[in-house]
């Protein structure tokens, strides 16, 4: 198996090198200030660098450098500061809050080296690197009601314009390099068309779109065009002087009476790729962590097994690193115990479980499939190895999979009443054993009663016992031929003509214009069904 470590644990002999080829590295060896910072500097030049290093022989060692990170963040400011009340109320709210900002900044402590790393190496404003904290408190797990995830917060839509994958397997959103190098790309892009940070903040919160459409009105209006002047939303309005608060707490800390943890200048982790699959639950062993630690540095990993087939970077503390390299080459068993099944049939988990042998409950957690939902056919479900089955997930899985649910509803027959007399939803629904809400969605209507002569839909399960209309009438059955393509069943009752004067003609069966039915319970219903109620209008979440 290759495996492979960056920015990493040969460097300690770089140290050595000016020794000559044949150098040796003592055991017990003190290595001098001198040869301490030398080596700190040549990790921090390859980490930075994402030099991949294979690792045989070498402890991982982490020597400090000269100063703490916050020193070298505060040393990298450059927007322009905001004074206004503000930003002295989200200072206020900061330094009421210490076990939230000492949490805040304890959290930072494993991503904060590398994200400074980053924008150095762009020349861009250490400030960035605080913005963590407002959108996610530096969580990489977090999710926001918008779907943002990760610590920088990406919606769905922008994180695949940056490239960030989101499939079964993996959410790069979450991802703590991927992401952070798509944030600063935006960062960049948006910096390059407002020519101004502020500005380029608040188009990272609320839309370069919006942003320009900002500018535009009060250019129009013969107005500044600064961040301050703009019109904007309240969380954009905000958003600069929050990332401000930040900046001053972080800049002076005991003003506020706050205290921040120390975080040594030099990487908190370094990268291991692998090409088979491993468990999650595996690679913390062999790293001796908890999972929930080697969670945290690796929150983009959707499934229970890392698939080598994806070339993944792994994350792990270096005093962690040497441990799992050796544990990783003196351990002989399996190093994942799961693999896939393709779904054929639309099915419910528990008969998927049952079929293949193995506990539904495990089966819907590990595949986070939620209670009442069936699977459709072509998807890809996350299932125990057997015995004898030694075999990696494929690429072409790893690249195409999905799971793909759907509501776990009776397969359905479509039905046209035609109604014979006023009468309400609610005796509707009693009658044909359906809800009244059932009835309104069907039909697309929020009335309480149907009046005489009106078409309404209705969708029962096959095999039901249907009552028939008040009335003469009679209910047209439905081939299996027919069932399976759809067919429509229709319920006719005689709506008096004036000829009839209001006398039945006993036998006669209502014609309906109808679409074909559909098996789901959410099926359109026929155009000749026409509601009073108007339609609805989708709403779309917004966009970054």
């Amino acid at each position: 198996m290759r495996l492979t470590l960056s920015a990493l644990s040969v460097l300690m002999l770089a140290a050595c090198a000016s020794q000559g080829p044949t150098a040796q590295l003592p055991n017990t060896a003190t290595p001098t200030e001198a040869s301490q910072q030398k080596v700190a500097d040549t990790i921090r030049r390859t980490a930075a660098a994402k030099e991949t290093i294979n690792v045989d022989k070498t402890p991982v060692t982490a020597l400090a450098g000269s100063a703490d990170l916050w020193s070298r963040i505060r040393a990298g400011f450059q927007i322009p500061d905001l004074q206004s009340d503000l930003v002295d109320m989200q200072v206020n709210w900061y330094a009421q809050r210490p076990d939230y900002v000492e949490r805040m900044t304890g959290r930072s402590q494993k991503y904060l080296y590398h994200i400074v790393e980053e924008l150095e190496q762009r020349h861009m404003p250490t400030e960035l690197a605080l913005l963590p904290f407002i959108e996610s408190a530096y969580n990489p797990q977090a999710l926001s009601v918008a779907k943002a995830a990760g610590m920088w917060q990406f919606v769905p839509g922008t994180g695949r314009d940056y490239n960030l994958k989101q499939n079964m397997w993996q959410d790069e959103r979450r991802d703590v390099l991927a992401s952070t190098s798509a944030a600063l790309d935006y960062f960049s892009r948006l910096h390059d068309m407002f020519g101004d940070w502020h500005l380029a903040l608040a188009a990272y919160n609320w839309g370069e779109g919006n942003v320009q459409r900002a500018i535009a009105r009060n250019e129009a209006a013969g107005l500044p065009t600064d961040y301050e002047s703009l019109r904007m939303p309240n969380e954009t309005r905000n958003y600069g002087p929050k990332l401000q608060a930040v900046k001053n707490i972080v800049a002076n800390p005991q003003m506020y009476g706050l205290t921040l943890p120390d975080i040594p200048n030099h990487p908190y982790f370094v990268t291991v790729t692998t090409a088979r699959d491993i468990d999650v639950t595996m690679a913390a062993k062999l790293a001796n962590m908890s999972v929930e630690e080697f969670r945290s540095l690796n929150p983009s990993f959707s499934r229970p097994v890392i698939l080598g087939a994806t070339n993944p970077q792994i994350l792990l503390p270096f005093d962690n690193a040497a441990t799992f390299q050796k544990n990783l080459g003196a351990y002989s068993g399996a190093l994942s115990s799961w693999t896939t099944y393709t779904v054929t049939e639309r099915a419910r988990p528990a008969a998927i479980a049952e079929k293949i042998g193995v506990d539904a409950d495990t089966l819907m957690s590990v595949n986070r499939i939620p209670a009442g939902m069936r699977l459709k056919p072509g998807s890809t479900i996350v299932v125990p190895r057997t015995d004898d089955d030694d075999e990696d997930i494929s690429a072409d899985v790893a690249e195409n999979a999905m799971l793909a649910v759907e509501r776990d509803v009776p397969d359905t027959r479509k039905m046209l009443i035609r109604v014979r007399r006023k009468q309400s939803i609610a005796t509707l629904a009693d009658r044909y054993d359906v809800s009244v809400a059932q009835i309104r969605s069907w039909n697309r209507t929020h009335r309480e009663m149907f009046m005489p002569g009106q078409v309404v839909v209705l969708h029962v399960p096959y095999g039901r016992a249907v009552r028939a209309e008040p009335g003469p009438a009679r209910v047209e059955t439905v081939s299996a031929s027919s069932k399976s393509a759809g067919g429509v069943s229709r319920i006719g009752t005689h709506v008096p003509t004036s000829k009839s004067k209001g006398k039945a003609a006993s036998g006669k069966v209502s014609k309906v214009s109808a679409s074909s039915a559909s098996h789901s319970s959410k099926a359109a219903p026929a155009k000749a069904v026409k509601s009073a109620a108007p339609a609805h209008a989708s709403t779309k979440s917004k966009k970054k």
